[in-house]
């Protein structure tokens, strides 16, 4: 699937490489792919890069701002914002004026984000991150808001399947068993005692957003045949494009890019990332029954 993307549109598009992650709720890894052709490269995409995600960390930015009292629906400014000197734009480089958060989420605007984050404190927001299983260094600084800290795609991906867990941690395991040559078992995975770390109805909250992010806001390109939520992701100058995303039975993340840090002819992650995923899920959801989203029932539980 991976594969057949870059090999049709990869040269026009001015990406080389890309990976793929696909979890189960409970973190067991059922697909992954490192980048286009192991036999071209064994560097791991999924496990070994840090890029940049861009948008796609945007998730954990709202999170943060929940936990300090914002809601979906709380009205912020989308205007020119400086902070400390910097003084980030919207990918349209327009402004939408008074907007709520939910769909300031949906459509990605910079300026909001970085407004949320502001209001939450960028400490916050890497702590938060770190609590959902993000350990690559992060620095508490306002371009925090917009992706800037580099994270691997599994990192990225396990701590959103924390999000489609309802707030339970999410480890990802890859082996389930091993067996000597006489069948006795050396190894058996035990799962982890359940940790949450997150209240599940700001949980609900920030996953009924990210479904917005598939029905109406810039992840359109992902949409599928039942519930989903993810969130589109575009560093800087076009060098990563990224979509994090899940149903109630698997979590998938797709990265394209160079491993020169070259960048792309303008892919973002609502494009080429997208289509990646939703051809991935149509796949891998043949047979399976459609189910809503387990982050959105009964949250307060």
């Amino acid at each position: 699937m991976l594969r057949a993307h870059l090999d049709e549109r990869g040269k026009k598009l001015g990406v080389e490489q890309g990976a793929l992650v696909a979890l189960a709720p409970d973190g067991a890894v059922l697909a992954l792919m490192g980048g286009r052709s192991y036999g071209q490269s064994q560097y791991n995409r999924v496990t070994q890069a840090r890029r940049q995600p861009g948008s796609a960390f945007k998730p954990f930015v709202y999170l943060a701002g929940l936990e300090a009292g914002l809601s979906p629906e709380t009205i912020f400014v989308d205007g020119p914002v400086t902070v400390d000197g910097w003084s980030p734009q919207n990918f349209s480089e327009g402004y939408a004026g008074p907007i709520s958060l939910r769909q300031a989420f949906a459509r990605s605007l910079n300026t909001v984000a970085v407004r949320v984050s502001q209001h939450a404190g960028p400490k916050a927001v890497a702590a938060l991150a770190r609590r959902f299983g993000i350990e690559s260094p992060m620095q508490a600084v306002p371009s925090l808001a917009l992706g800037a800290s580099g994270t691997t795609l599994l990192e990225l991906t396990s701590a959103t399947a924390s999000l489609a867990n309802g707030g339970e941690a999410v480890k990802p395991y890859a082996i389930i068993e091993i067996h000597d040559r006489t069948g006795q078992t050396l190894y058996r995975f035990s799962p982890p005692a359940p940790r949450r770390v997150a209240k599940p109805d700001q949980v609900a909250a920030i996953v009924s957003m990210m479904g917005n992010v598939i029905t109406e806001g810039t992840g359109r390109a992902a949409r599928i045949d039942r519930p989903a939520a993810g969130k589109t992701g575009t560093s800087q100058d076009y060098r990563d494009a990224l979509f994090v995303g899940f149903t109630s039975d698997l979590v998938a993340g797709v990265w394209v890019g160079n491993d020169d840090d070259r960048p792309t002819k303008q892919v973002t992650g609502g494009s080429l990332p997208a289509q990646i995923w939703h051809d991935f899920m149509i796949d891998a959801h043949v047979g399976r029954p459609v189910r809503p989203l387990p982050a959105l029932q009964n949250p307060q539980n």
